[in-house]
C-alpha cells in the first residue's frame, strides 16, 4: 500500500498482518479520492473502520486538515499509529479512537464531519451505522458490489454508485 498523491505520495505503508482485515486498494482509493478532490482541501475526515489509515493518510496527505481514524481492532489502531508515525503527520492533525464504530459515533453525536469514509467488514450490518451518520455533509461506504444498501436511510440519500472489481462505494449526501 502507498500514498497515491498529495503531501505524502509515494509513501508505502505497513500493511494488516492478517488476511482477515481487507485494505482499500489502491486503485479504489485513487478512484475515491478523484471523485471528492474538489471536497478535501482544509476537510475534517471520519475514517470509520480505518484498518490501516491507508484512506485517512491519503486524505490528509491531499489536504485535509484533520482526520479522525476509528477501528474496533487495538492492532489496528497500533498499525495506525505506526503508518502516521512513518509519515510525520503532526499529532494536532489526527486522532485515533480505538473504538466500535456505533459506540463511537453514540459517544461523539455532536461531531460533525465533512466526509466520513465507512469501511467495514462486508458482513457487518451497515444500516445501524449509516442511520447514525445522518448528520454529516458527505458519507462515503465501501462495501461488496452484490451488497444493497438502501437508497435513503435516516437523514441520508445516495446520490451515486461507483462499482470496481468486488468493491462499490456508495455515496450519501444529507437530505
Amino acid at each position: 500500500m502507498r500514498i497515491i498523491a498529495g503531501a505524502y505520495k509515494g509513501r508505502n505503508l505497513k500493511s494488516p498482518p492478517s488476511l482477515k482485515v481487507r485494505p482499500t486498494s489502491d486503485r479504489l482509493r485513487e478512484t475515491l479520492f478523484n471523485v471528492i478532490a474538489p471536497l478535501i482541501e482544509d476537510a475534517r475526515f471520519l475514517d470509520l473502520c480505518a484498518g490501516s489509515g491507508a484512506v485517512g493518510i491519503e486524505a490528509i496527505s491531499r489536504g485535509a486538515s484533520h482526520v479522525t481514524f476509528v477501528d474496533r481492532s487495538r492492532r489496528m489502531c497500533k498499525l495506525i499509529e505506526a503508518n502516521v508515525q512513518l509519515c510525520r503527520i503532526p499529532e494536532e492533525q489526527f486522532e485515533i479512537y480505538c473504538s466500535e464504530a456505533n459506540e463511537f459515533l453514540k459517544q461523539s453525536k455532536d461531531e460533525r464531519w465533512d466526509i466520513v469514509f465507512f469501511d467495514p467488514p462486508y458482513k457487518d450490518d451497515y444500516v445501524k451505522t449509516l442511520q447514525l451518520l445522518g448528520n454529516n455533509t458527505l458519507v462515503i461506504a465501501e462495501h461488496h458490489h452484490k451488497t444493497e444498501l438502501p437508497e435513503s436511510i435516516g437523514g441520508l440519500q445516495r446520490t451515486r454508485i461507483l462499482k470496481q472489481g468486488d468493491s462499490s462505494l456508495s455515496f450519501f449526501s444529507r437530505r
